[in-house]
C-alpha cells in the first residue's frame, strides 16, 4: 500500500479541499493555517483533492480552487493527489480490518437508527445502537459495514486543544464502507494521509469530533499517528457553520481581484498573527514570508 517513503523527521502537512464549490473564508483559514504549520518547520505542504463524493464534485470547482490558492501564494509541493485514485488502497485497508474482525455488516436504515434513539439528538449524529453487532437479523441484507467501538477509549494530543480522551462507543460503531461499494470518509482520509506520508494534520474544529475515529483506525491498521491541530472556525453571521455559498473567496468572477492581500491579511489576523501596520497592503508573498517567521515553532496558531 505504500506510495513512497518519507523522512520521519520532516514535517509533511496537507490541505484537502472537496471540489463541491469554491473556497470560502473558512477553507482559506484552514489552507493558510496548514501551510504555515508545515512551512515554519521547513516541511512540505501537499494538496489532495477530496473527491470521494463523486456526484457532487465538479471539475470547474477543482480548477477554481487551484487558481485561487495560487493567487494567494499558497503553492503546494509535489503532484496533486486525488481520492478517486486510491480505491484499491481503501479496499486493502478494509480487508485488513475484516481480517482483524474489526468490522461487521449492518442492515439498519437511517430511519431505523433514528427510531431506536432513546433521546432526541437535534443537529447531531444519532449514535448507532449496535443492533447488528452480533450478526445480521434473518432475511436482512447488509446496507453498510461498521467498525466496532465497544469498550474503545481513544486519547490523542491536539496542538491547540491539548489532551483529548473519547469513549468511542458513545457515538456508536461507524460506517467505513457502504453497501454500494463506496468507502466512507473516515477510512478514506486515514488511508490517504498514510499513502502520502502525512504526519501533520491541520484543519478546522468542525472535524475535531471525527479525529478520535481516525485515530482508532490508524491504531488498528498499525500506522503512526500524525500530529493534529484543529483551528477555530469562521462562522456565518448567525453563528452557524459557514457553507460554501457563504463568503466565497473564489477569484473566478473578478470581484475579489486585487483584494488577495487584504483577504490573506484578514486570515492571518484571525489565526492570531496580527499583521504589522507596515505590511498592510503588501503582496501575498511578502505577507506569507513574514507570517512564516512570526509563526515560530513553540507557538500554535489559532490560540
Amino acid at each position: 500500500m505504500e506510495r513512497f517513503c518519507t523522512d520521519p523527521a520532516q514535517v509533511i502537512g496537507r490541505f484537502a479541499p472537496s471540489p463541491t464549490g469554491p473556497l470560502h473564508t473558512g477553507s482559506l483559514v484552514a489552507a493558510v493555517g496548514s501551510w504555515l504549520m508545515a512551512k515554519r518547520a521547513g516541511g512540505q505542504w501537499l494538496l489532495r483533492i477530496d473527491d470521494l463524493d463523486g456526484p457532487r464534485c465538479r471539475q470547474e470547482f477543482e480548477d477554481d480552487i487551484l487558481r485561487t490558492l495560487e493567487r494567494f501564494g499558497l503553492c503546494w509541493d509535489g503532484a496533486i493527489t486525488r481520492q478517486r485514485d486510491n480505491s484499491a488502497a481503501y479496499a486493502g485497508a478494509f480487508e485488513r480490518l475484516r481480517e482483524l474482525g474489526a468490522v461487521y455488516p449492518c442492515g439498519c436504515s437511517r430511519a431505523e437508527i433514528a427510531r431506536s434513539a432513546s433521546a432526541p439528538h437535534p443537529g447531531e449524529e444519532i449514535p448507532y445502537p449496535g443492533s447488528c453487532r452480533s450478526g445480521l437479523p434473518a432475511g436482512r441484507e447488509p446496507r453498510a459495514w461498521r467498525l466496532r467501538t465497544a469498550g474503545v477509549e481513544v486519547a490523542f494530543d491536539d496542538l491547540r486543544h491539548g489532551r483529548i480522551t473519547t469513549e468511542l462507543e458513545r457515538s456508536g460503531d461507524f460506517v467505513v464502507k457502504r453497501a454500494e461499494g463506496f468507502f466512507a470518509y473516515q477510512l478514506a482520509v486515514v488511508v490517504d494521509d498514510h499513502l502520502s506520508g502525512v504526519n501533520q494534520v491541520v484543519r478546522g474544529d468542525d472535524l475535531l469530533d471525527s479525529t478520535p475515529r481516525q485515530v482508532w483506525l490508524h491504531q488498528l491498521l498499525g500506522w503512526p499517528l500524525p500530529a493534529y491541530c484543529h483551528l477555530p472556525l469562521v462562522t456565518a453571521p448567525d453563528g452557524g457553520k459557514l457553507s460554501k455559498r457563504d463568503a466565497a473567496v473564489s477569484l473566478a468572477d473578478g470581484r475579489l481581484t486585487g483584494k488577495e492581500s487584504e483577504l490573506l491579511g484578514w486570515a492571518l489576523d484571525f489565526l492570531g498573527l496580527a499583521v504589522p501596520d507596515a505590511l498592510r497592503g503588501a503582496d501575498c508573498a511578502e505577507l506569507l514570508n513574514w507570517a512564516r517567521e512570526a509563526c515560530y515553532p513553540s507557538k500554535c496558531i489559532g490560540r
